[in-house]
């Protein structure tokens, strides 16, 4: 009975000072940590697609293939693009031509209105001795008559000339040849075509690992078809869905910490809370749920924390998008904001690998209109 007693009381003891212990490490430090395992890898995923219509006749990757941004992934038959931007080419440097008759015709117009002044000035020296000559009536009648016709034409004559260099001047003046309306015309036109023949090759948005490949040889695509992805894995992030009542004191900046089941509780990644999102992920679902119903049930919602990772993390252990995790978020220090205060400063995301064509069709424009001024 005794020894019975004297275990009792050892359970009991040790019991209590499990549970004191418990209590003692929450009050210190586990009440400062929320812990969810509803994690998530996440990332971008860049799709690929062509800007204009054509047949693919090659593909430069395949699924897994590690590529660089700007790099050739797909090409389309170039033929019928390199056909329009001959017909564009030559229609600008007609457009140039003629633009140039313009200016040079303001020469010819000059002329003509010299021509029409001399023609004017003799009919009115003409008219003025026919006009002495029949004060004193050695002139016909018909001859004053002709002469004072004359003279009406020729003032006629100088008008017309003079309001046909006034109108081809306007067409001219602080004008230069290649802002003609039929040259920016042309020109956009031959832009539009070379552009159209650059994007026949489809290059990597940006550098990363492909996916997704559905495109095949021989293909007719249309502009905007899903052809594969690419997945930048150096920038990833995790969302982990965290129940309602765990998010009081989360705030953007706290510290976390997750084990990704990829590669289990030895490896650790650090990161940090980046931002809570703006709803729950039943909020914006195709159907959101409507509990304005007599059964109503109340489900704890869970609202996705975008948790941003160490870069050097990653790049010792690479991760996958769609990978399970595990994240504690440390939630001590709650002088930090739950949403963002200001815009972001600068761009998100952002790619040069489409940008050269639009410089080398500038140029191209600019040789033409030089070659045919």
């Amino acid at each position: 009975m005794a020894s019975r007693r004297r275990t009792l009381l050892v359970l009991t003891l040790a019991f209590l000072a499990a549970g004191g212990g418990w209590a003692a490490w929450w009050q210190l430090s586990g009440r400062y940590y929320e812990t969810t395992d509803n994690a998530y890898v996440a990332g971008n995923l860049v799709e690929v697609t062509p800007q204009v219509a054509g047949t693919v006749i090659a593909i430069g990757a395949d699924d897994t293939d590690r590529v660089q941004a700007g790099q050739m992934l797909v090409r389309l038959d170039p033929a019928d693009a390199r056909v329009a931007l001959d017909q564009a080419e030559a229609d600008l440097a007609r457009a140039v031509r003629e633009a140039r008759t313009l200016y040079a015709n303001n020469l010819t117009l000059e002329a003509n209105v010299r021509v029409r002044e001399a023609e004017q000035q003799r009919a009115e020296e003409a008219l003025a001795r026919r006009t002495s000559l029949a004060d004193k009536g050695m002139v016909t009648r018909e001859d004053f008559d002709n002469a004072r016709a004359n003279m009406a034409a020729a003032r006629a004559s100088l008008a017309a000339a003079r309001e046909s260099l006034a109108a081809n001047r306007v067409l001219t003046e602080r004008v230069k040849l290649e802002d003609q309306p039929s040259v920016l015309r042309a020109a956009a036109r031959v832009r539009e075509a070379y552009l159209a023949l650059k994007r026949v090759e489809i290059p990597a948005a940006v550098s990363g690992y492909v996916a997704r490949r559905s495109v095949q040889v021989g293909q007719r695509v249309a502009p905007g078809t899903p052809l594969m992805a690419i997945v930048p894995l150096e920038d990833l992030w995790v969302d982990a869905n965290f129940k309602e009542v765990q998010l009081r004191d989360m705030r953007i900046g706290q510290p976390v910490r997750l084990v990704a089941d990829l590669y289990g509780s030895h490896v650790e990644y650090r990161g940090k809370v980046a931002g809570l999102a703006a709803g729950t992920g039943g909020a914006f679902a195709l159907l959101p749920p409507q509990n304005a119903t007599g059964n109503w049930i109340k489900v704890v919602q869970r609202l996705p924390v975008r948790i941003a990772l160490d870069a050097a993390d990653l790049r010792r252990h690479p991760l996958r998008i769609g990978l399970s995790m595990k994240a504690e978020v440390e939630i001590r220090d709650t002088s930090g904001a739950q949403l963002a205060a200001a815009p972001r400063s600068g761009t998100a995301y952002a790619t040069q690998a489409f940008a050269a064509p639009a410089t080398e069709a500038e140029a191209r424009v600019r040789a033409i209109i030089a070659a045919h001024r």
